[in-house]
C-alpha cells in the first residue's frame, strides 16, 4: 500500500528560508537569555501571551523567534513535574507504550530534513513545523517511522500504538502506512484515529512518548 503516502513524496519538512539567519550561531546566546526571562515570569504566573510579547519586544525578536522561545520555555513547577515522570529508555522493557503519531513524527521529519529542532528547558525536543489541519507525507516520512522502529526494537516495550488526531487531514492514510510499515518490520505495533489524542495520552496508564506540554504535564509516565 506504498501508494497511499507517495501523492507528496517530493516534499521536505525542512527549514523556513530565513532560519538560516533567524537561528544563526551569533542568535544562540540571545535566546537563551529570553528563554530563561520568560520561564522566570511563567514561574511567576505571569500571562504567557503577554509575557512573551514583553520578552519578544525587549529581545527585538521576529515572530518565529518568539514562537521558538516560547516552545522552549516553562515555568520551574512544569520543569519539575516533567522531569519527575521522565523515564530512562531501559525502563521500558514489557511496559505498553502510546505515541503521540503527529508529534513524533513530524519532529524526526523536520531534524531529518534539515529543519530547526529545539531543545527546549524541559529536556523535550520541539519542531517549528506548522501543518494547519493538513498533514502531507514527505520524503522523510517512511525513514522517521523507521528509526522509531529501531528504538523500539532495542528498548523492547510491551504493545505500542500509535495515536493520530482525526480532525488532521491524511491522518487515516498516516496510519495505514504505520500498520504496514509495521507488519514490513516485524512489529505488531497498532495505530488509532481518535478525535483527541492530547486526552487519551494524558489519562492512559501506558508510556506516553510526546513533547507536547499540554500532555508532558498531565501524563502519569
Amino acid at each position: 500500500m506504498l501508494y497511499l503516502m507517495r501523492p507528496a513524496d517530493t516534499r521536505h519538512r525542512g527549514p523556513h528560508p530565513a532560519d538560516d539567519t533567524l537561528f544563526a550561531p551569533k542568535w544562540a546566546p540571545v535566546l537563551r537569555s529570553a528563554v530563561a526571562e520568560l520561564s522566570w515570569l511563567l514561574t511567576r504566573a505571569y500571562p504567557p501571551a503577554a509575557t512573551l510579547k514583553l520578552v519578544g519586544d525587549r529581545y527585538a525578536l521576529t515572530e518565529r523567534q518568539r514562537w521558538a522561545v516560547g516552545r522552549a520555555a516553562c515555568a520551574d513547577e512544569q520543569q519539575l513535574r516533567r522531569a519527575a515522570t521522565l523515564l530512562p529508555p531501559g525502563s521500558l522493557n514489557g511496559r505498553p507504550v502510546a505515541i503521540d503519531g503527529f508529534n513524533l513524527i513530524i519532529t524526526l521529519e523536520a531534524a531529518l530534513s534539515g529543519g530547526i529542532v529545539l531543545g527546549g528547558r524541559d529536556g523535550a525536543w520541539r519542531d517549528l513545523s506548522s501543518i494547519h489541519g493538513t498533514y502531507r507525507a514527505v520524503q522523510e516520512t517512511d525513514r522517521a517511522i523507521r528509526l522509531v522502529a529501531t528504538a523500539l526494537g532495542a528498548l523492547a516495550p510491551g504493545p505500542v500504538r500509535w495515536l493520530l488526531d482525526q480532525p488532521v487531514s491524511n491522518s487515516g492514510r498516516l496510519a495505514a502506512r504505520l500498520r504496514d510499515l509495521g507488519a514490513e518490520l516485524g512489529l505488531p505495533w497498532t495505530a488509532e484515529v481518535v478525535m483527541n489524542p492530547d486526552s487519551v495520552l494524558a489519562e492512559t496508564t501506558e508510556v506516553v512518548v510526546t513533547a507536547d506540554s499540554a500532555v508532558l504535564d498531565r501524563a502519569g509516565a
